[in-house]
């Protein structure tokens, strides 16, 4: 039975992604509500407690003490993530993490045998959740293109890109090959996080190739450039190939019958252009006229980004409340930053990188 009354988190960080949770939470109050913040300062405590408008701890056991929330978001630095995380699995508090759960292997492997096998992480991985990537998954796991066997992924980086691959291609834990070069060439960065730069000078940019060998026939391609979020003078790309086409971007052809092959677009309703006035907002993708995914958050005007972030952090929430499965749990979070480390090290070895089964797997 799903409950009716909002359900509770706290907030353990202010940083810059912690504000995404405050924002989405303040437009669905019927559903959450923000209960307080453990930050490690007093000014920060004083500066969260006026913009957030929650009661701000200098600690995360007396957040929990004092509210006693359904959950906390833990938004902190990598390195103080895994002692974040058990600190409050210990407390018997359920956990949405910040990714990554560790900064580096050995770190995952710890944190796995602290709270692991108590299975109350749940990590705030959303690629998969945005809503073109996600109309495209619902096309491929409707087997429009047969078993899909490679993924190319060049639009985010680490293990945000290896969440897709994995996601996509459907693969477990077993071991990956993991081979990866860089390259380093002029490119022109007009943008960054705080906006528009000013500067028109091309500067050294750094871009991994890596192929991701997962064994039966699938594999990924990965392909990063630096500050690739932001910069607008590299397109995004995605190339989903399976056993009876292909998804390459919002185009798809495959195979229909015999001497048949039909090519198809995903299509995204976008409200609010010319003269719709039913306000900005991204209603649905479909596909051959049919929808394949649906905005869950109309009405709100939420940007792709938020619409994920919304998404993770609901479906959290229902999980915490044992009315809804875990949204990506600690050990899936775990397998894809061992990847992503791997494809860094191999990057800068220039060495074959062949990752192990971990405790996670099991």
């Amino acid at each position: 039975m799903t409950t009716t009354t909002p359900t509770t988190f706290g907030i353990i960080g202010s940083g810059w992604r912690a504000e995404f949770f405050v924002r989405l939470a303040a437009l669905m109050p019927d559903r959450l509500t923000l209960v307080g913040a453990a930050v490690r300062r007093a000014e920060t405590a004083e500066r969260v407690a006026v913009g957030w408008q929650v009661p701000a701890y200098l600690s995360p056991q007396e957040l929990i003490g004092k509210q006693h929330p359904d959950f906390v978001v833990t938004s902190v630095s990598w390195p103080a993530n895994p002692e974040v995380i058990t600190t409050a699995v210990e407390a018997g508090v359920r956990v949405l993490a910040e990714t990554p759960p560790a900064p580096d292997a050995d770190g995952l492997r710890e944190l796995w045998a602290r709270v692991g096998e108590r299975r109350m992480v749940q990590v705030a991985e959303q690629y998969l959740l945005m809503p073109a990537h996600a109309a495209r998954r619902e096309v491929v796991e409707r087997g429009t293109i047969g078993r899909p066997t490679s993924v190319q992924v060049s639009s985010t980086h680490g293990y945000h890109a290896v969440s897709m691959i994995r996601g996509l291609l459907g693969v477990g834990f077993e071991p990956v090959r993991v081979t990866a070069s860089r390259f380093t060439a002029p490119l022109l960065d007009p943008l960054n996080r705080d906006g528009w730069t000013g500067d028109e000078t091309p500067k050294d940019a750094q871009t991994t190739l890596a192929t991701l060998d997962f064994g039966h026939g699938a594999s990924g391609l990965y392909d990063f450039t630096s500050n690739q979020w932001h910069n607008r003078l590299r397109l995004r790309r995605i190339v989903i190939r399976g056993s009876h086409g292909e998804l390459a971007d919002d185009t798809v052809v495959r195979w229909a019958g015999p001497r048949t092959v039909l090519r198809s677009a995903l299509v995204r309703s976008q409200l609010g252009h010319d003269l719709n006035l039913d306000g900005h907002d991204t209603e649905h993708f479909s596909f051959d006229g049919e929808v394949v995914y649906r905005n869950p958050f109309l009405g709100l005007r939420l940007m792709d980004e938020e619409i994920a972030i919304a998404s993770i952090l609901t479906a959290t929430a229902a999980w915490a409340r044992e009315e809804g499965p875990e949204p990506y749990p600690l050990a899936q979070a775990c397998q894809d930053h061992l990847i992503a480390l791997a494809i860094d090290q191999a990057a800068e070895t220039g060495e074959r990188v062949i990752t192990a089964s971990e405790a996670w797997a099991q």
